[in-house]
Parts: C-alpha cells; sequence; structure tokens
C-alpha cells in the first residue's frame, strides 16, 4: 500500500501532494448554528446570524426596554421541537420574537429581559448521547460569548433563579405562543397572573418588528428576489411539469438552490379550479389543458419572509373569459400601489380595492346586484398583510396604523369563483390572485417583487417563446436572459 502511494505521489504535483496530507490544526467553536467562524461564507465577523450584526441585536433589546414599564421583567421561550412520530421531529423553525431578540437559531432556551440585569438566558444542557445523535448546542458558553448576553445559566437553575426576579418585579410580560411549563407552572409566576400582573409581549415586539433597519430590508429584498427567480422558473417549466406536486416541488428547489434555508409556507399551486381555493395546498391534482395555474409561493432567507403570487395559463394563452378577470385584478393592483405610500393605511388600501373589484365584477357580469354580501363570497380576503420575520408579520399592529418608511406589505387583489357560484357559467372555477411584496419608503413604495412578469403580453411571450424546447435541463444559468426579455 505505501508502495502504491508513493507512485501515485510521484504522478502528482508538489502543491497536489500538500493538498492530499495538509489540514488544519485550528479547533472551530461549535455553537449548533452558523458563526462567522464556522461559515465564512456566509458571515462577515460582528454578525450573530447572516446580515445582522451583535450591535443591531443589543439596540433591538434596548429598544424593547425603553418600551418596558420599569421594574418589568420579560420572558421569552424558544419555539418548542414538534415531532412527526415518536423519533422524527419536524423540521424547526425558531420563534420570531426569540429570534429578533437573540440571534439564537436553536430550541429549549428562555430568555429573560429587565432593566436590572439587561439580557439573561437559560440554556439547554447538551447531553453526550444528544451530541453524538445530533451535535453541538448552544450552551451557557455561547449565551456569553456569542449571543452577547449579560448573565447565563443551564435550564436546570431556571427554578431557583427565576422566581426572585419575578419577585422583585411590578410587572411581567411573556411570549403567550411559547409559553412552557417550565416557567409558567413557577408558583411565582401563578401568582403574578392570579393578580393580573401577566401580559403579552407581543405587543412590544411586534412594534419592534413592524419597521425594519437597512439590514433587515437587504435581507428582504434578497428573499424577495430568490422567490421570483425561482418562481420564473417554475413558470416556464409549467408545460412539463404538469402537475400541482411537480411545480410546488420545482419551486421549492429552485429557492433552496439559491440559498433559502426553507419555503415560508407551504407552496399554493392550484390548477384549474383549485386555484379558487385561497389556500389551496394539497397540491395533488394533474394541471388539464386550459387550466389556470395559480402559484402563491415564499422562501425565508436568513429569518425573513418572501410572498407573491403570479396566475397564468398552462397552456400558454390566456382565453377571453380569463383575460377579462386577470385585467380587472391587475389594474387593481397597480391602482392599490399608488396609494402605498407613508400615511396610508392597509384598510384604506383595501377599501379602495373592494370599490375597484366590485365595480369591475359589475360589468364584467359575474355580479348582477349592488349588494356585497356576494362580492365577499368571490373575495373575502383582505387586499395584504405586513410582511417580515413571519408571512403574517406583526399581527398585533392594526390595519388601520398609517404606514410609515421601513414597513413591507403585500398587495394581494383576487378572484375565486366557486364551481357551484351562482352567475354565468363561463367563470365557474376561476381563480386568480395578482400579489407583489411592497416596501413603503419616504416617497412612495418599492416593489420588491416588481421583476417577476405579470402583463398578460409578458407571461404570454415568456411561456411561448421561452419554454418551447427547454428540456429538463434549463437552471438559473438561464434566468438573466429571460428577464431582459420582458422589459
Amino acid at each position: 500500500m505505501k508502495i502504491l502511494s508513493r507512485k501515485l505521489l510521484h504522478q502528482l504535483s508538489f502543491k497536489q501532494a500538500i493538498r492530499c496530507y495538509a489540514y488544519s490544526t485550528k479547533k472551530i467553536s461549535d455553537f449548533g448554528q452558523p458563526t462567522p467562524t464556522s461559515h465564512p461564507q456566509l458571515m462577515k465577523e460582528g454578525e450573530i446570524t447572516p446580515g445582522i450584526t451583535t450591535e443591531e441585536y443589543i439596540s433591538r433589546r434596548k429598544r424593547l426596554l425603553e418600551l418596558l414599564p420599569e421594574k418589568s421583567l420579560a420572558i421569552i421561550a424558544a419555539a418548542p421541537v414538534k415531532m412527526m412520530t415518536d423519533v422524527v421531529p419536524y423540521t424547526f423553525r425558531q420563534d420570531a420574537d426569540y429570534l429578533y431578540l437573540t440571534g439564537c437559531q436553536q430550541p429549549g432556551g428562555v430568555a429573560v429581559l429587565s432593566h436590572e440585569c439587561g439580557l439573561c438566558m437559560f440554556m439547554p444542557e447538551a447531553k453526550a448521547h444528544d451530541v453524538v445523535w445530533q451535535g453541538q448546542i448552544a450552551g451557557v458558553d455561547a449565551a456569553l460569548e456569542m449571543f452577547k448576553a449579560e448573565k447565563a445559566y443551564p435550564m436546570s437553575k431556571l427554578d431557583k433563579i427565576l422566581p426572585d426576579m419575578i419577585k422583585r418585579s411590578s410587572k411581567l410580560f411573556h411570549n403567550k405562543l411559547t409559553a412552557i411549563p417550565t416557567y409558567t407552572d413557577l408558583g411565582t409566576f401563578q401568582n403574578a397572573a392570579h393578580v393580573g400582573k401577566v401580559s403579552d409581549l407581543s405587543i412590544f415586539t411586534h412594534e419592534l418588528r413592524w419597521v425594519k433597519s437597512p439590514a433587515e430590508l437587504k435581507l428582504m429584498k434578497e428573499s424577495a428576489s430568490i422567490a421570483c427567480q425561482a418562481l420564473l422558473q417554475t413558470m416556464l417549466h409549467s408545460k412539463i411539469y404538469l402537475h400541482e406536486g411537480m411545480l410546488s416541488a420545482k419551486v421549492e428547489y429552485e429557492c433552496r438552490m439559491r440559498g433559502a434555508q426553507r419555503m415560508a409556507f407551504n407552496p399554493v399551486v392550484g390548477g384549474g379550479p383549485n386555484g379558487s381555493v385561497i389556500h389551496y395546498s394539497r397540491n395533488d391534482q394533474k394541471i388539464e389543458d386550459g387550466d389556470l395555474v395559480l402559484m402563491d409561493v415564499g422562501c425565508e432567507l436568513h429569518g425573513y419572509c418572501s410572498d407573491l403570487t403570479r396566475t397564468w395559463p398552462s397552456c400558454g394563452s390566456f382565453s377571453s373569459v380569463q383575460e377579462e378577470i386577470y385585467d380587472l385584478i391587475l389594474q387593481t393592483n397597480k391602482e392599490c400601489m399608488r396609494l402605498c405610500k407613508p400615511g396610508a393605511s392597509i384598510r384604506q388600501i383595501h377599501n379602495y380595492s373592494v370599490e375597484l373589484l366590485h365595480k369591475g365584477l359589475r360589468e364584467i357580469g359575474i355580479l348582477k346586484r349592488d349588494e356585497f354580501r356576494s362580492y365577499h363570497q368571490l373575495n373575502p380576503t383582505s387586499i395584504g398583510h405586513y410582511l417580515g420575520m413571519d408571512v403574517h408579520d406583526s399581527s398585533m399592529i392594526s390595519y388601520d396604523r398609517p404606514l410609515k418608511p421601513g414597513v413591507v406589505i403585500t398587495i394581494e387583489p383576487g378572484i375565486y369563483v366557486p364551481s357551484s357560484f351562482d352567475g354565468p357559467e363561463r367563470y365557474q372555477g376561476i381563480g386568480m390572485r395578482i400579489e407583489d411584496e411592497v416596501l413603503i419608503t419616504e416617497t412612495g413604495c418599492e416593489v420588491l417583487t416588481g421583476s417577476m412578469p405579470k402583463e398578460i403580453k409578458h407571461i404570454e411571450s415568456l411561456l411561448n417563446n421561452y419554454s418551447h424546447g427547454m428540456g429538463m435541463g434549463m437552471g438559473m444559468e438561464g434566468h438573466s436572459n429571460i428577464k431582459a426579455a420582458t422589459s
């Protein structure tokens, strides 16, 4: 074996031989999630999570403390691990508030924030068996070194330390969605709840998350770009993949190949009458020639979500009936975007969209009466929602709130005509939606999903001129040429 090795080495250059035997003696700490040292291709020095610096996380905690009453205590638990079977977990996704304040992407921890102690983190303790099977996790050392907590303890000490912190506080706030018995079963917590001293922390965290920082907006723009490119590639393959499940798989593949960690939600792929089911997610039906395809998709990039919808004809050309409805939705989409500016509210934009769609549906002949009850059968949804770390972000913020620069919303008019609808038969079973992400700016708005075609002529041109002969092999490299053709 040694003789064979020497012969092979003689055939290699000196640098190649060195590369075969060289290895690094530098020990890289494993905190259970990416760090600038372990993932230099992903993160810069000074970042806790990709794109978000230590300083920004500290600033978020400081701003939360400024909102909290004096002598109050905030308790935020990490998201729980949810099990698919007794031994198989679902893919873990961190609670947005816990991630926003700590940067920790792992389960098992509880963060406590107060004016008195700053950030105190109770961290899970790694067991030898778990490390062998699942790898390292972030513990007390990571809380201090990486997440920059002022204090950190193992979870086993929570029941000894947290009760005293609760006793010294005049008001408690916690994340109700991730509350765990580890602290809610404590006598001091239950006593505080009994006398009305416990409230939901979300009223403050959602306020902070509502307006995005420049770093957050950079990630959201990247997330939107990935989703647009992925959906475009999927649209171009929709003549080949004539099945909802295949289009769902294609868009997820394209998102992940561009760096997304996961889909923001299960893709909605509604072929034909399935498009009239607003959050259809079975994705198990064959797409027939002439059917419309409605795809509502979004991905998650380093904690930030995208969300967009396009509708197109599987055969490559809209019928006259389909074009009639599509044009109404497209014009409503454009008109609503004109209202997207500081001072407007989602409620105002929604009310305007209802006027436009209701008027248009009467003119087309789908609605024959002025009453709005029939209209709400065809569109029971809001014109949009806030977007950020969650798909429906900052849900504690009212849709009546005047928009500010840095807020991201969706604009998504749609018409969903059930097959059983009491109206002209030619419209029955048609479902269409056009959804874009919109960033509110100082002077108006920026459409983050503007690169994804939505004009009828552009969609038909793409489907008929660029999807032919593509076979199974066209990937990311073809996107720039196709995008240029739509401009």
